[in-house]
């Protein structure tokens, strides 16, 4: 008896012991980020520890073991909202924040709204934090992650995020970064959330890449009222740097991402699935540069729409040529089935905002929609 407790406790003590570490490291414009550096592990096991660890002053590497369940914990509102897009069951409907409704959507119908009030404002995280999820098991649900003012040199790796209110716009972001520097996402999976799943806000932001994440818009409630979230990736920092790089983008209808603000965005060797909408939204002072991505069932990899903003798409090798001297090689081709068209906007004279910066690699389309499936995502590191 006294020999199964005593195993019990050492295997235990093993888990928590066991040799965790970040995996890889930062490519493109975070490059060189290091989080909590060489800080011992610590291993929360409550919520409010795991709030304590990522909002204190002292540099950490925190690492996920299980799930911690925000959903519940800070009660429910029940209040007026709207329904912009319909009353049936497979639409979201909007919470009236700031007035929202009547600001932007003054005819749409009124109708009652109860959410969850811990998902509406994400865990701060300070600077110098490493966030690590051990195998599968590292997961935040009901409440997201919320990088700024100032924050800096931050890695959040291998960590689900999910269930944010998503029957409700205004119901919460995965990840809110604004006036922050040095981020790094990697290996993160977000769904069901019920605003946006990676958000750099007005204040700048720097130096931010986003890598190997699964952005799962798959949802029963939606703008579009068909199972595709709307509301993805929100790029609208001042003069932000955002290398998005490997990830899976699948099963959204739009903004995925929108792009303004004067963000110089590399958007390299991603695969987005199954958009039913647009994917690219290009705002005023939006500088992108998208190469060697797969669009696969995409309506439209770009909404024509918009204005504003410059994006070189990568259209043929020998235009592309044009790049070597402000990214450091020659862009690759993107590559498109089912898909609509996806033509560059304005001159490439925005390309000099690459020069002399850290710019991430780029591989041929053709091994992106095997490498991507392969190795976006959670658990996979």
């Amino acid at each position: 008896m006294h020999f199964c407790i005593l195993a019990a406790v050492l295997a235990g003590h093993a888990l928590q012991t066991t040799a965790i570490a970040v995996s890889g490291a930062a490519e493109g414009f975070a490059k060189g980020v290091t989080g909590g550096g060489s800080a011992s592990p610590v291993y929360p096991t409550t919520n409010d520890q795991l709030v304590q660890y990522l909002g204190d002053t002292t540099p950490r590497v925190i690492v996920l073991q299980k799930t911690f369940d925000f959903t519940g914990t800070e009660g429910t509102t029940s209040t007026s909202g709207c329904a912009p897009w319909g009353t049936a069951s497979n639409c979201q409907v909007a919470i009236n924040q700031n007035n929202w409704c009547k600001n932007y959507e003054p005819n749409a119908p009124t109708t009652s709204v109860t959410y969850d009030n811990a998902g509406v404002l994400g865990i701060t995280v300070n600077s110098k934090k490493t966030i690590l999820g051990q195998g599968s098991s590292g997961v935040i649900k009901g409440k997201g992650l919320r990088i700024v003012s100032g924050a800096s040199n931050i890695i959040i790796q291998n960590i689900a995020i999910s269930n944010i209110n998503p029957h409700y716009v205004w119901g919460g972001d995965a990840i809110t970064i604004d006036g922050a520097d040095m981020v790094w996402i990697d290996h993160v999976k977000t769904s069901l959330i019920g605003r946006q799943h990676i958000v750099a806000g007005e204040s700048a932001d720097n130096r931010i890449t986003i890598s190997n994440c699964e952005i799962d818009g798959s949802s029963s409630w939606s703008a579009t009222c068909d199972g595709h979230h709307y509301w993805a990736l929100y790029f609208t920092g001042s003069n932000d740097l955002i290398t998005l790089k490997g990830n899976y983008i699948h099963h959204t209808s739009g903004r995925s991402p929108k792009v303004s603000g004067n963000t110089v965005l590399h958007a390299v060797n991603n695969y987005w699935y199954a958009n039913s909408g647009h994917a690219f939204e290009v705002g005023t002072g939006a500088s992108i540069v998208a190469e060697g991505n797969a669009f696969q069932n995409v309506v439209s990899p770009i909404d024509a729409g918009t204005s504003g903003g410059q994006i070189f798409t990568a259209p043929t090798t020998s235009a592309n040529a044009v790049c070597a001297a402000n990214l450091g090689h020659t862009c690759q081709v993107n590559a498109f089935g089912s898909s609509g068209a996806f033509n560059s906007m304005g001159s490439t004279g925005f390309l000099s905002n690459f020069k002399g910066k850290n710019v991430a690699s780029a591989a041929p389309a053709s091994g992106v929609v095997a490498s991507v499936t392969k190795n976006a995502g959670v658990g996979k590191v």
